[in-house]
């Protein structure tokens, strides 16, 4: 098949990071493998080192002496693993000059996703009641007794509060504070919130939805990371999906907040029967593509994403987040290594198919 460059494209703290091996959750070696499989090799960049118009880039490629900076023709197809939102201009330059890059963007508002799922009729039903702003909060306040808050371009969990309903004059008001892993919580009057609530509506737009009343192991909500990614044919494919379990006493089940990620199969069979397990396994796996297929008619270069995926105690699902750039190390916690190597390869292998046909991909 000949060896051919592969880019993938880190943020600067992290391409340096690269000949000390301190990348963070992102495993080098699994992308070495992956890459190998499909007869690659892995060139890792940072933005500014790319020069589209010379037709050469800097990149660190792994050698006897470990991974050292070297001049390589830029590779022809790139993923994305950087944080960037739409319209940058770096990624534009890139793309005008012809290269495939995907997952282009990976930072889209909760809003936006939101709004893009709801223009299909047949995804409404799997998602929550949804406003933004304060206007939206209190509209919500009036229809619900219990409201998650989050920001709309938070991620890990960050900045996510939630509104209880005690009786018609009294809501309890959860947060974490910053720099804590301790929730606090305290009693508010609906008609005069609290400075601090409001100071964080004021600075960064804010979604609120109705609070789904997720299934629980032991009193603690879950849902599932769904890692669904395009891979060899460009076709798209569910990789895997594992638990994440808020922890004990808390409301957010992300792994940065203290939840703890765990094996799907075996949470919903403790949960639910065991047909009944089944059959959720495979609902989530049709909502998760339906959604992914919907979101690729209008993100461009989409082809690697993360799903959080809700289910009630009366096995009903519901979509509850887009990650732009899954966090793949849920399932090495889970205990799942040998999916969590499949969610390096599957992208490893579309990035393949694109090198040998350049005109599959997708442009909008």
């Amino acid at each position: 098949m000949g060896q051919k460059l592969v880019g993938i494209l880190l943020n600067a703290a992290m391409h340096r990071g690269v000949p000390r091996l301190k990348t963070g959750q992102e495993s080098l070696e699994s992308y070495e493998e992956a890459a190998a499989a499909y007869g690659m090799i892995p060139g890792f960049l940072q933005l500014s080192d790319i020069n589209p118009e010379s037709g050469f880039s800097i990149a660190y490629v792994k050698g006897s002496q470990g991974y050292v900076r070297t001049v390589i023709p830029t590779p022809g197809v790139i993923h994305n693993r950087a944080i960037y939102s739409q319209g940058s201009t770096g990624i534009d330059r890139l793309l005008r000059q012809g290269l495939l890059i995907f997952n282009t963007c990976n930072r889209y508002g909760k809003d936006q996703i939101h709004g893009l799922l709801e223009q299909n009729e047949a995804l409404q039903c799997f998602l929550p009641d949804s406003r933004t702003g304060m206007s939206g909060l209190k509209e919500m306040m009036d229809r619900y007794s219990d409201l998650i808050l989050k920001p709309c371009r938070g991620s890990v969990g960050k900045g996510v509060m939630r509104l209880s309903r005690i009786s018609a004059r009294r809501w309890t008001w959860s947060y974490l504070p910053s720099g804590s892993r301790r929730w606090l919580s305290s009693t508010v009057d609906p008609q005069a919130l609290p400075r601090a609530l409001r100071l964080r509506f004021a600075s960064v737009p804010y979604l609120v939805q109705e609070r789904i009343p997720l299934a629980e192991v032991s009193g603690r909500p879950f849902d599932l990371r769904v890692t669904v990614q395009r891979g060899w044919g460009g076709e798209w494919q569910v990789t895997g999906m594992f638990a994440k379990l808020a922890a004990p006493g808390g409301f957010v089940s992300n792994i940065a907040r203290g939840g703890e990620a765990l094996n799907a199969s075996a949470v919903l069979n403790q949960v639910f029967t065991g047909s009944a397990a089944a059959h959720i396994r495979m609902s989530v796996t049709a909502l998760s593509l339906s959604i992914a297929h919907q979101l690729e008619n209008h993100l461009p270069g989409l082809a690697d994403i993360g799903l959080d995926i809700g289910i009630t105690r009366d096995q009903r699902l519901y979509f509850i987040e887009c990650n732009g750039r899954d966090q793949r190390y849920g399932f090495q916690k889970a205990g799942l290594s040998g999916t969590w190597k499949d969610s390096y390869r599957r992208p490893m292998g579309y990035a393949r198919f694109l090198l040998e046909d350049p005109a599959r991909y997708i442009r909008y």
